[in-house]
């Protein structure tokens, strides 16, 4: 019998659960942040702890900031601007407080989508802008989330010389590696959707320590591909595999694609599209892996829920679709 842990507010936007699930972040429309909590141990029933006012207009995206560096969440407000949330403890006072520690400048484009990445003692945020413009944020101090400074910025593209102008961007999407090796350096994918093609297909970026910058190390599309707009990306773990798995979610469907880990002489990385899955009627909103990385959810604009596995041929396959209950 299906059990209701939680009921959202009318008007919420976005939630996101932190990383051990058990607490969850709500944007709603009013510009509010609420923070729900299992008060009991014992229950599955989350309640509202917290609830504050984050910006004028309505929140859109939230993500948590890793649980080593305490809790916090980053909010992208309809307006474009980006702001860092920390929960702070008054010996004073009782319940849950929220401060802003941080907020982000930003010139006339708007943030579209940010992540987390990096180590236990390397924290790093990279944010995709409306103007097609990538920028890497870097935590100066572990202790104190309200210091970052600008590490790079850059625009989506293979061929670090070309620069475009009057770019406009609809959305982007971007995943972090979520377990690199030791011998490996700090990578994700970035994807656009926008009006200018080369930024739209998904490039792998990689930290060149020896040169202190970003490069790009591969790109995930085919010439036939004609740099299609970018719903979706999702890197996933790896467990023993001699290569990264990652899916790019377009019009045509969801590529499964394999990237090596061998660079060449020029410091590319080898990618082969392994898959294309079809099954959503329409645009593809989200894609994440399970903890094995063997096992891809998607969500769409049909409302549907599907699993994705590869059998032991290596022939993707779908192996469940769920649907909301009435």
């Amino acid at each position: 019998m299906d059990k209701t842990i939680l009921s959202l507010d009318k008007g919420t936007r976005c939630t996101a659960w932190n990383y051990s699930g058990q607490r969850l972040a709500a944007g709603l429309a009013d510009g509010s942040l609420a923070i729900y909590d299992s008060t009991d141990p014992s229950s599955s029933t989350f309640n509202c702890t917290s609830r504050f006012k984050v910006q004028e207009s309505g929140i859109l995206k939230i993500v948590w900031v890793p649980p080593q560096y305490g809790d916090a969440v980053a909010c992208v407000s309809a307006d474009g601007a980006l702001s860092l949330w920390e929960e702070v403890i008054k010996e004073d006072t009782e319940g849950h407080h929220w401060k802003m520690c941080k907020s982000f400048d930003r010139n006339t484009s708007q943030v579209l989508n940010i992540q987390f990445g990096g180590s236990h003692t390397c924290l790093k945020l990279v944010a995709a802008y409306s103007d097609g413009q990538v920028k890497i944020y870097e935590l100066l101090d572990t202790l104190e989330l309200e210091k970052w400074q600008l590490q790079a910025e850059f625009q989506n593209v293979i061929d670090l010389v070309s620069k475009f102008g009057n770019v406009s961007c609809q959305s982007a999407s971007i995943s972090w590696n979520p377990q690199r090796s030791e011998h490996q350096q700090l990578s994700f994918v970035l994807g656009f959707s926008s009006n200018t093609s080369p930024l739209n297909s998904p490039k792998v970026w990689e930290f060149d320590l020896d040169h202190q910058r970003w490069l790009p190390v591969a790109e995930l599309s085919l010439p036939e591909d004609n740099n299609d707009q970018i719903y979706a990306v999702a890197w996933a773990p790896n467990i023993g595999r001699p290569y990264e798995l990652i899916a790019v979610a377009t019009e045509k469907g969801i590529s499964i694609w394999h990237l090596g880990s061998n660079p060449d002489p020029d410091g590319r990385l080898s990618a082969h599209m392994v898959a294309l899955l079809s099954g959503h009627d329409s645009e593809v909103w989200e894609m994440e892996w399970d903890m094995s990385g063997m096992t891809l959810a998607t969500t769409g604009g049909d409302g549907l829920v599907r699993l994705w596995q590869s059998n032991l041929n290596g022939v993707w396959q779908e192996q469940a679709v769920f649907s909301p209950t009435t």
